[in-house]
């Protein structure tokens, strides 16, 4: 039996998912979480083969359970299974201990094959994101500037770029308006952007934004 835990939001997709991993993987067992808080209670209620991570979650991204979830439960394989390009979140997500990166436009066979990769223990990567791995350590290819950022850093300018004010990104982070009003400091600095629309701009250029 091979168990997954899966971290999505949306039900319609953690169903979607259900029917195409019991294509590939008919003994399939499935815990469902809705939430980052679900994720990680139902991390350590069972052993899971394989936890299936979206980025995009309410209240929580996906980075920061990503990160956790390594950090507590380090022998659970996480594929991260999102709609974001993985030109932009693929390395991030490499880099906090994900075992593979695959977008929700991927076929069915990419991802039993991305699944199974990873369960053996190795890491899932496609061409593409190889070929950036490449470019990375031989320095041949420059990085963007929003590579620098902090997770913290990340998920505050995800927040701007979606319209929020400072206290409304205060609570959904948990932080202080001082301490979101630092980090926002931090990312134009790196960015080299100061207005809150060239922000939005650079997020939505380089896909950091739904």
């Amino acid at each position: 039996m091979t168990s997954f835990l899966i971290v999505d939001d949306h039900a319609v997709v953690r169903r979607g998912l259900h029917q195409i991993l019991r294509e590939s993987f008919r003994d399939a067992k499935f815990g469902d979480a809705s939430s980052a808080a679900e994720a990680l209670e139902l991390a350590g209620q069972e052993r899971w083969d394989i936890a299936l991570i979206d980025l995009n979650l309410k209240g929580r991204d996906g980075l920061s359970l990503l990160e956790e979830i390594k950090r507590v439960y380090p022998a659970l394989p996480a594929l991260v299974l999102s709609a974001y390009p993985e030109e932009e979140f693929a390395v991030r997500c490499l880099r906090l201990g994900a075992s593979g990166y695959v977008t929700k436009d991927s076929a069915p066979d990419e991802l039993a094959s991305a699944v199974r990769k990873t369960i053996s223990g190795g890491k899932y990567v496609t061409a593409a994101l190889a070929e950036k791995l490449a470019g990375i350590v031989a320095a041949d290819v420059g990085v963007a500037a929003h590579e620098s950022l902090s997770n913290r850093e990340m998920q505050v300018l995800q927040q701007v770029a979606s319209g929020r004010s400072l206290k409304q990104i205060a609570v959904e982070l948990n932080l202080s308006e001082k301490t979101v009003a630092t980090y926002r400091a931090r990312i134009a600095e790196k960015l080299q952007i100061s207005s809150n629309v060239e922000l939005t701009r650079y997020a939505l250029i380089h896909k950091l934004v739904q």
